[in-house]
């Protein structure tokens, strides 16, 4: 049995007021004797809310970076200040500087390279599809069947060629293989959930995946937290994911609360939403 617990999202679960919430994402994973964290927030605020619900970061084995985001990377000075001994995996970096652009205004959203220089014995960048534990893989090929989401029209990557559109090959799925079926972990989903899972059942065919977890990116603007797509982009989006997933999907974050309610009439309790403080064994 794996407990997951949801460190940072953008909102509290109930009764968790004195805990921190965020735009971002950060999970801590207890999985066949070992603890990972998938990905850091926005802020070392995830590192906070683990000592009040009793999770001792120093103790993680290993820590997965799911894309080259602030939101989702932010806290990894708290977490290097706290673990001196979990390696980091990411996959490689981007074509260039990831930005966000709203208008004309541009922010860079990427990791802090300086960080990562002072402390490069900790970091371990993946090109390759690999199991980096017993039963712990990363995904890093991740193909184009269905469309992406359309959220990602305001991601941009800075190269020498000036500014165009991101590809997201900076992202990454991490799967945990257990008895009873696969636990797919997404962060975002910038490359789409779909493509996700195709590319998890590709890799590990006749396989059950019993749960998803993570972000599916139908946030538009996440300060303004627009729906990107139409209403029944989202109901065909929860559609598809039934017919391809048997198990439980948990999501929350950049997936947006305007497209959850609509995802949650058409999945119904196969769907359930995350948020800072919840914690869930599967």
């Amino acid at each position: 049995m794996m407990k997951v617990t949801t460190l940072i999202e953008n909102n509290k679960a109930l009764g968790m007021g004195k805990l921190v919430a965020e735009h971002g994402l950060s999970m801590h994973i207890e999985h066949a004797g070992k603890k990972i964290l998938f990905d850091t927030g926005e802020s070392g605020a995830f590192a906070d809310n683990a000592a009040q619900l009793g999770i001792a970061i120093d103790q993680v084995n290993m820590a997965v970076i799911s894309h080259h985001h602030y939101d989702h990377a932010g806290g990894l000075r708290r977490f290097l200040e706290l673990n001196k001994t979990a390696m980091i995996y990411l996959f490689n970096r981007p074509n260039g500087e990831p930005y966000g652009k709203f208008l004309w205004m541009k922010k860079y959203i990427g990791l802090d390279e300086k960080l990562i220089a002072e402390n490069s014995e900790r970091f371990v960048f993946l090109g390759e599809d690999q199991e980096i534990s017993p039963d712990v893989f990363i995904l890093t090929h991740i193909g184009r069947d269905f469309p992406i989401p359309k959220g990602n029209r305001s991601i941009l990557i800075k190269s020498e060629e000036g500014l165009e559109p991101d590809k997201f090959t900076h992202e990454l799925v991490m799967v945990l293989k257990e008895t009873d079926g696969l636990v797919v972990f997404t962060g975002c989903g910038h490359q789409g959930i779909l493509n996700m899972i195709t590319s998890v059942e590709k890799s590990f065919p006749d396989t059950l995946i019993k749960a998803v977890f993570g972000g599916f990116h139908l946030m538009a603007l996440p300060p303004f937290n627009f729906m990107s797509g139409t209403k029944a982009d989202v109901q065909d989006l929860g559609q598809k994911i039934l017919q391809r997933v048997p198990g439980h999907i948990f999501t929350g974050h950049c997936t947006g609360s305007h497209a959850f309610p609509i995802l949650k009439q058409v999945m119904g309790d196969r769907l359930d939403s995350i948020s800072t403080g919840h914690t869930v064994a599967v």
